[in-house]
């Protein structure tokens, strides 16, 4: 099995990466030969696959094509950053910079402790009592305290694979030297990270300020060899002393600051919300590749889609998912026989959801756009309180640990990739309804003893109608807490958690519409699509067969939905684009 080592400098790591970190054993491959270009300040790099093919050609935001099919990473120039994350087992470790950072950052922290000046976070309590002294023979009793009395949380665990994000993290934010952790307990949670062995953490607890105190407390906790903690030999939770004895690992010995230092900040949220972005990211530029097989097989116009149109109104993600939606459909170098088969009828225009793809899908790609940099920011972000600057030997209390950044970006997210399930939804309509499509009613023989997509549609219906619900923004509520001193929270542990329940119900509505889109292909042969677009009706078939008959569904939308989740739609259409 191939390990690769990423070095973090708290600087570099992109969403992409960290996503990859989640996995526990493999981490597919992403990527194959790519080229970045762009202003670094501007942080929306662009990337031009190097390939012949327009749809694997044109020039998108990073995010739009790092999905690609066996390509090697495409990455920032970095100094400090190396090695692939994106295949065989990860493993972490920092470059040389940030542990001169973070042992420069603990001498002012042990400084401030032989001095006995009293400084927030270091010698006092905490929130409320940030005025109350505590004697030096307390020090390490208060980090304890504070580990075990915030890991408060409740609720069901989140995945280890998400833990494992929240624990990389973690450690990006200390490689920026900030935290006034000492370099051997930092080592000790490299250690687990990189045998897996994480803390269990509950998903509920956290209001988004002072940032995910509970999840990151819980986290703490199973580190310090108290609580549950994930053991991968055995596949389950144990008890966090015994797991780590298991594999050789040393708790954490928490002297001043350290418990502090590990459970300030926004990484809960910083977490869900990459997932939700890359997922998110992954099912718009797919949902643009479906959308043109359902248009395809409704005979739908390529009119609106000419590029004349959109340089009109320049917004880039509708320019870029119209050279999309060109690049799939009919082209004299790339023939569609099903277009033939209907060029010179004299439709006009189609339905919204057909002629308006690049307008709603277009909102959708540049809201993550945005999303983007809002996230990659936060992942390269001290989130401390206070925060150490060895530069200067200051020790400064602010307000970084506020998750006001992430918790709108989840919101924005939601709000932006839902759309992509209500257009779909209504695409599915379409294809299903006889007198909208031509086809057979729900795109089945024998009507009547067989039902079809009826009720495929109908979940289809139920989990966009679940996401206008789920698109309420968490962010536009705060709660008063700890005496009123954190009077102002940004709720952004629930904006991340309900943003990947927004985006996994959208999987499967497009999932659902490609299954239908791909029945729908059945009755026009032996008539062909697209190169693209067969390569993708051919995936479908690789694992789920026509619907001659009613059967049970359920399981092949689930297949579906894997492939979109796993990108496979879009590597086939773009591998199929370069032949």
């Amino acid at each position: 099995m191939h390990t690769s080592t990423t070095v973090l400098d708290g600087e570099s790591l992109l969403p992409e990466q960290l996503y990859a970190l989640r996995q526990v054993r493999n981490a597919p491959s992403l990527l194959r030969r790519c080229l970045v270009t762009g202003h670094e300040d501007d942080a929306r790099f662009e990337m031009r696959v190097v390939a012949a093919s327009p749809l694997r050609a044109q020039r998108v935001r990073i995010g739009t094509i790092v999905h690609a099919a066996n390509c090697e990473p495409a990455l920032r120039d970095s100094a400090a950053l190396h090695g692939s994350v994106f295949a065989g087992t990860v493993k972490l470790d920092f470059s040389k910079d940030a542990w001169e950072r973070i042992k420069r950052s603990r001498q002012l922290i042990d400084d401030i402790v032989r001095k006995g000046d009293p400084v927030y976070g270091i010698n006092t309590g905490f929130g409320f009592f940030a005025t109350t002294p505590i004697e030096p023979s307390e020090l390490h009793r208060l980090q304890i305290n504070l580990i075990t009395s915030h890991a408060a949380g409740v609720g069901e665990p989140i995945s280890v694979e998400r833990t494992r994000m929240l624990l990389a993290l973690r450690l990006n934010v200390f490689a920026k030297g900030h935290s006034g952790i000492r370099p051997e307990n930092v080592q000790r949670m490299l250690d687990a990270f990189n045998a897996s062995c994480l803390s269990w953490v509950p998903c509920k607890g956290t209001v988004g300020a002072s940032g995910d105190l509970a999840p990151l407390a819980h986290l703490a906790l199973g580190l310090i060899g108290q609580g549950k903690m994930w053991d991968p030999t055995l596949q389950k939770y144990d008890q966090a002393n015994e797991v780590l004895q298991r594999h050789g690992l040393t708790p954490i010995d928490l002297h001043a600051k350290e418990g502090l230092a590990m459970i300030n900040g926004t990484q809960f949220m910083t977490a869900h919300g990459t997932e939700a972005l890359v997922r998110a990211t992954r099912a718009a530029l797919q949902a643009d590749v479906i959308a043109a097989l359902t248009l395809e097989t409704l005979h739908g116009t390529h009119r609106a889609f000419d590029e004349k149109i959109h340089r009109a109104r320049p917004h880039t993600g509708q320019i870029e998912c119209a050279a999309r939606l060109r690049s799939l459909l009919h082209t004299e170098e790339q023939p569609s026989q099903i277009y033939g088969s209907h060029h010179g009828c004299g439709r006009i225009q189609d339905a919204y959801t057909l002629r308006c793809i690049p307008q709603v899908h277009g909102i959708a790609h540049d809201t993550l756009a945005f999303v983007r940099k809002l996230v990659t920011t936060e992942i390269n972000s001290a989130t401390d309180n206070p925060m150490v600057f060895a530069e200067t030997q200051q020790s400064l209390s602010g307000g970084n640990f506020h998750g006001e950044y992430i918790a709108k970006a989840c919101d924005f997210l939601a709000i932006g990739i839902h759309e992509i399930s209500s257009m779909s939804e209504r695409r599915i309509e379409r294809l299903v309804n006889s007198s909208l499509s031509g086809l057979p009613a729900f795109l089945v023989k024998a009507g009547g003893l067989n039902s079809g997509f009826m009720i495929a549609h109908c979940t289809a219906a139920a989990l966009v109608s679940e996401n206008k619900v789920l698109c309420h923004p968490a962010s536009v509520d705060s709660q008063s807490t700890s005496a009123a001193k954190e009077d102002h929270v940004s709720m952004g542990g629930f904006a991340s958690r309900k943003a990947i329940e927004v985006v996994s119900n959208v999987e499967t509505v497009i999932a659902i519409e490609l299954l239908a889109a791909c029945q729908a292909l059945e009755f026009l042969r032996p008539l062909r699509t697209t190169a693209p677009l067969e390569a993708v009706h051919q995936l479908v078939r690789q694992h789920v067969k026509p619907f001659d008959e009613d059967r049970f569904m359920s399981p092949d939308i689930e297949a579906v939905v894997k492939l979109i989740r796993e990108n496979k739609v879009w590597e086939a259409a773009t591998a199929a684009g370069t032949q």
